[in-house]
């Protein structure tokens, strides 16, 4: 099937030209251009949907280290009320705990918020991994582990992504 090619002045978009089904502010050179200069995909979805789905899926992970924890922490019993509420509250501090770190590692620099994220997601695991009836040792050498796992991670993805914005931005200006 033979296309037609766009001419000067018409969009190569078609129906999802900016004004027409695009939502979003554009950053890019021209109208409907994303951040490298390409049409932006269209945001099908509105800003309270996703903030819908973002608070959706930090419960959801509440839910799910909650439920950890409590079946942890019955080893293999009957499952009881004071089980139940342990895995609630354990959601609950989880989630306190992570908007708290949230909040404060939006302040922070590259490296001191990688780490903050590694010793957040450390103590989680650890906590998780002591219920079970671990050595204190073993657990601690796992939550070190796992932290600074994450720490490295979040260092090289701030990083790698960091550079690329500021080589970004120098080629335009």
């Amino acid at each position: 099937m033979a296309h037609a090619a766009p001419t000067p002045g018409t969009s190569p978009r078609g129906p999802f030209a900016r004004g027409s089904f695009a939502r979003g502010p554009s950053t890019g050179a021209g109208p409907g251009a994303g951040r490298n200069g390409r049409p932006a995909p269209p945001d099908v979805f509105g800003r309270r949907t996703h903030l819908l789905a973002k608070a959706a899926t930090l419960l959801a992970t509440g839910l799910v280290y909650g439920y950890w924890e409590a079946s942890i922490s019955r080893r293999s019993g009957p499952i009881t009320g004071w089980n139940l509420f342990a895995g609630f509250m354990t959601t609950l501090a989880f989630l306190v705990l992570y908007l708290v770190v949230r909040q404060i590692a939006r302040r922070l620099p590259r490296e001191p918020h990688a780490a903050l994220w590694g010793a957040f997601w450390g103590s989680a695991v650890g906590f998780l991994y002591s219920r079970s009836g671990v050595a204190m040792f073993t657990c601690v050498l796992m939550s070190l582990i796992v932290a600074a796992a994450v720490t490295g991670a979040l260092v090289y993805r701030y990083y790698t992504r960091g550079d690329a914005v500021e080589a970004r931005t120098a080629r335009t200006t």
